[in-house]
């Protein structure tokens, strides 16, 4: 799962790409509301953590300027603790969420989690495929009640698939999620760590729908 993050605090926006990282996703960066904006506008990313006090250009005209062009990304916006009016005008301008400075990171971890469930339709911090559970909240993954092991890109690739679990995802939109903008991507790598994932499951929920790409179904018979 793919995550910006739009804020003008150097240290706090690397404390909070630095967290989301070490929670298993991809973090991009911007430092500024015009970078934000144009990375939002043509990057697929599946949240956005927006500040709304950003230079060149703030938060919520950021935030307008998505949806008007009808970008849907789920947003999760940054406001000082006593500026109100930031929040209604976050709501207004389409945020999804909110979290006031100063904040402990695990609110915005939980926060993002959220808004990635609701937005791929799940209620709770499992996804389940089968005898396959992925749990986001503790980025655990068991088979059949047990644990295995995964490398970060494989945890990403799963986590992604579960969270559109029964929807055939191809391998271009799977290098678009996988990967941050400055990584040379090549979407043939993505068979490698899917054979790669199938072999540590070892149950078959991993299908391959040919010319397509990939789907998580509890069916199995995997091409």
């Amino acid at each position: 799962m793919r995550i910006l993050v739009v804020e003008d605090d150097v240290d706090l926006n690397r404390q909070l790409v630095t967290a989301l990282t070490d929670a298993g996703y991809v973090a991009d960066k911007a430092f500024d509301g015009e970078e934000g904006h144009f990375l939002g506008d043509t990057e697929p990313y599946d949240a956005i953590v927006l500040d709304i006090g950003l230079p060149v250009m703030d938060g919520v005209s950021v935030l307008e300027k998505w949806r008007r062009s009808g970008k849907k990304t789920p947003v999760l916006i940054l406001t000082a603790r006593d500026r109100w009016s930031d929040k209604v005008a976050g709501f207004d301008a389409g945020a999804d969420d909110y979290v006031t400075k100063p904040f402990h990171m695990e609110e915005v971890l939980a926060r993002v989690r959220a808004l990635l469930r609701r937005s791929a339709g799940h209620a709770t911090s499992e996804l389940t495929c089968g005898p396959v559970a992925l749990d986001t909240a503790n980025a655990k993954v068991t088979v059949n009640g047990n644990a295995i092991k995964l490398t970060s890109l494989e945890f990403r690739l799963l986590s992604y698939l579960m969270h559109h679990n029964g929807k055939v995802v191809s391998r271009t939109e799977l290098v678009e999620h996988l990967y941050d903008q400055d990584f040379d991507r090549d979407s043939n790598t993505v068979e490698v760590f899917v054979g790669r994932l199938r072999k540590k499951l070892g149950v078959d929920v991993l299908q391959t729908i040919r010319g397509m790409g990939y789907c998580m179904s509890e069916q199995g018979n995997a091409g």
